[in-house]
Order: structure tokens, then C-alpha cells, then sequence
């Protein structure tokens, strides 16, 4: 049998020899650094969390109605009668959450060990093209379901595009096909949901994963393992990524789909987070849900929207800082002043703001999920406003201030000495 193979293999060899030249190139002769730790996990997760949304997403378009009168019934059709649809239609959902978990965590470590500076400012721009369209995938995913926190969240979320001046009616009217959120925009959204968009991301992962093999890893040392190489032309603190790191890469993703397989078994809604409550009524354009909030994955950014006040009875400032909040990711490369990348090796300035961005950015989260009684109105910075919405507010600021600020107190900050060698 194995010489089999072995003939099967050279007479495809023989024929598309590039095969075999790609794997060497991006597997077997691609030398990684060698201390790699638990933060480089997240992003094999990522392509492996990609994969399981591809196959399972095909098969619940399988039994799907892009329409009106029938996308809430399919749903349900898929729930109740189609042989295992339910785990399927969970492992969809849960794989959406689990993708942005993912991405927060490999988007944490490139904060942590500077993976954005140079040479790897393409890498990172590549990365946050890849979290906005992860981001348009799922809020076009989250109307398919035809609930009503489906309706009403689409409802909302176009809305605020016809808050854009000069052009926003008419983008608005663009994105939903309708003056208001109807069939036509759940025919569109289904066709960009499972076709423009995946073609999309994975051109960009493809992009991102050749950015990073051409230049190389970075590592929590933040060193460039390239330039102390050995006689035979490796650099001597590097390893194949293969079988040394795909065995590591095989050990993560059996604990991650572990952890996986028991929300999908025993909590898919996980209180609500995931799947939520209203998203099981079928989507009623003359009744509003008491509290519209988006998944949990979108309302950092749903807070900030929150915490800026109107001007002129126009929500365009919210809507403006909620788009510079992730937009201002891409410059994150030249904002960072610092002569070091590794946080091991920076001052207490940076370690400190680092840590003030992630406390922020998780209470934004939380008061994102919450209903509050007043969201302040225009000129309400004081006496008006609530206790969640001025600490939306406050948290907004910290927020703008770590990238703002970034070039000074990173040009500022103490640093220690960086060895020659990488350190295990």
C-alpha cells in the first residue's frame, strides 16, 4: 500500500510539482521562531473556526429560504425535522462567537508582542481588513434568521448609514434594496452572506498568510530570528513549522473543539449571548423589541455609538466615532513610537495602557449588552445623563486616548534592553 502512494503521489508530483514546492515554501522548510507560546495558538484556530463556518454554512443553505414568508419556517424546518440540523444550525452559531473570540485573542497578541511594526505593517493591515469583513459576514448573517431581533437589529444598524450627510438616504435605500428592511434586502444579504463576502475573506487570509511568510513570524521576544542564521542558511533560533508546530497547532484545536462541542451540546444560546430569545419570534415589523442590541462581538463599538450625544437631532457624530474606532486599527503601526516590540521589554507606561484598553474595551462590551434609560442628548455631558451613560462615555475616551496618545507615551516609555538571541 505505501508504495502505492508513494507511485500515486510521484505521477502527481510529475504534474503539478508546485504542490509540493508550496508545502515545502509554507510548511516543511518555513523555519518559526521557537518560543511560541500560548498566545500563537488563535491563529490556526482561526482558519479551523473558518473552515467549520464554510462546511456547516453550506449545509444549512441547504434547507434555507432567502424569503420573507419563508426564511423564519426554514429556520425552524431545520431545527425540527431536518436529520441532525439542529447541531448543524448550532455549530454555525457557536462558530460565529468562537470566530471573533478567536480573532480578539490573536488581535491581543499582536498588541502584546508588537506584531504590527515593521517589517509586518502589511500583515497587520491585511489582519484588520480581515476583522471588517468578518465583521459585514455576521451582521449579514444575523438578518437570515428572520426574527425580530434579526429585523429590528438590520433595521437599526442600516438606519444609521442614512445618518451620513449628502449621501446617507441614498446608501441606506442601496443597502436594504427597499425603503424599509424587506425581502429584498434578505436576498441580497443571503447572496453576500454565502458567496461575495467568503470569497472575499479568504482571498485576504491567503493574502495575510503569505505577508506573514514572507517576512517571518514575530515572536513574544520580538526579535528577527533572521538575521542569526546557521551554516546551512536557517536561522538558528527557528524550527520547522512542520511537524514541530502542526503537532502543537493539532494539540490546541482538539482542546478548542473540546471546549466547542460542549457549548454546542449543552449551552449554544449561552444565556442569550450567542442566540438570543426574541431571535425565536418570527420577525414583526409592527412590534419592536423592548431592548435592540446587537451580539455580544459588536457592542463595544454599539456603546460607543451610544455615548456620543445627537447634534442637530442627527446621530451621525455616534456614527462617525463608532466607524473611527475601527478604522483607526489600521494605523496602529505608525502610532506605536516604541524601539522595541515585545511588551517582555517595554515600560510601564505601555504595560499600563495596555491594560486600561482591555478593562475599557470589555466595559464597553458589557454596557453595550445592557439597556439604559437615558443616552444622554445633544449638550447632556453632565446633569443629564445616567451612570451607564457617562461610563460609556468615560470608557469611549480611554478608548480614543490609547491610540491618540500612543505616540507619545510610547516615544516616552522606559525600555529594557532586547538580547541577541531569542529567550526561553
Amino acid at each position: 500500500m505505501a508504495s502505492r502512494l508513494m507511485a500515486l503521489w510521484d505521477w502527481f508530483d510529475s504534474r503539478m510539482p508546485s504542490v509540493a514546492e508550496e508545502f515545502r515554501k509554507h510548511l516543511a522548510e518555513y523555519y518559526a521562531p521557537k518560543n511560541f507560546n500560548f498566545w500563537y495558538f488563535f491563529g490556526a484556530l482561526s482558519i479551523l473556526v473558518l473552515a467549520i463556518q464554510i462546511v456547516s454554512g453550506i449545509f444549512l443553505t441547504m434547507n434555507y429560504k432567502p424569503d420573507a414568508a419563508l426564511a423564519f419556517g426554514s429556520v425552524e424546518y431545520i431545527m425540527r425535522d431536518v436529520p441532525g440540523g439542529w447541531v448543524i444550525r448550532y455549530i454555525h452559531s457557536t462558530g460565529a462567537s468562537a470566530f471573533f473570540l478567536d480573532v480578539y485573542l490573536h488581535m491581543f497578541r499582536g498588541l502584546l508582542y508588537g506584531s504590527y511594526k515593521q517589517p509586518r505593517e502589511l500583515i497587520w493591515i491585511f489582519g484588520v481588513l480581515i476583522y471588517l469583513t468578518l465583521m459585514a459576514e455576521a451582521f449579514m448573517g444575523y438578518l437570515l434568521p428572520w426574527g425580530q431581533m434579526s429585523y429590528w437589529g438590520a433595521q437599526v444598524i442600516v438606519n444609521l448609514f442614512s445618518s451620513i450627510p449628502f449621501i446617507g438616504p441614498d446608501l441606506a435605500l442601496w443597502i436594504r434594496g427597499d425603503y424599509v428592511v424587506s425581502d429584498a434586502t434578505l436576498n441580497r444579504f443571503f447572496a453576500l452572506h454565502v458567496i461575495a463576502i467568503p470569497l472575499v475573506l479568504l482571498g485576504l487570509v491567503a493574502a495575510h498568510i503569505l505577508a506573514l511568510h514572507d517576512v517571518g513570524s514575530n515572536n513574544p521576544d520580538g526579535i528577527e530570528i533572521k538575521k542569526t542564521k546557521g551554516p546551512d542558511g536557517h536561522p538558528l533560533d527557528g524550527i520547522p513549522f512542520h511537524p514541530y508546530y502542526t503537532v502543537k497547532d493539532i494539540v490546541g484545536a482538539v482542546v478548542f473543539l473540546a471546549l466547542f462541542s460542549v457549548v454546542v451540546f449543552f449551552v449554544p444560546e449561552m444565556g442569550g449571548y450567542f442566540l438570543e430569545y426574541n431571535n425565536y419570534v418570527p420577525a414583526d415589523p409592527l412590534k419592536t423589541p423592548a431592548h435592540i442590541a446587537p451580539l455580544w462581538y459588536f457592542t463595544p463599538y454599539y456603546s460607543i455609538l451610544r455615548a456620543v450625544p445627537p447634534l442637530f437631532n442627527s446621530v451621525f457624530p455616534g456614527v462617525a466615532m463608532m466607524g473611527l474606532s475601527t478604522l483607526i486599527l489600521f494605523f496602529l503601526p505608525w502610532l506605536d513610537r516604541s524601539p522595541v516590540k515585545s511588551i517582555r521589554y517595554r515600560g510601564g507606561l505601555y504595560k499600563g495602557a495596555v491594560a486600561i484598553f482591555v478593562l475599557t474595551f470589555l466595559v464597553l462590551g458589557y454596557l453595550g449588552t445592557e439597556p439604559v434609560t437615558v443616552w444622554g442628548q445633544a449638550g447632556a455631558w453632565l446633569g443629564y445623563a445616567d451612570r451607564a451613560t457617562i461610563a460609556a462615555r468615560i470608557c469611549t475616551l480611554l478608548y480614543f486616548a490609547f491610540f491618540f496618545l500612543m505616540p507619545w507615551y510610547t516615544a516616552i516609555d522606559k525600555t529594557k534592553p532586547v538580547p541577541e538571541r531569542v529567550t526561553m
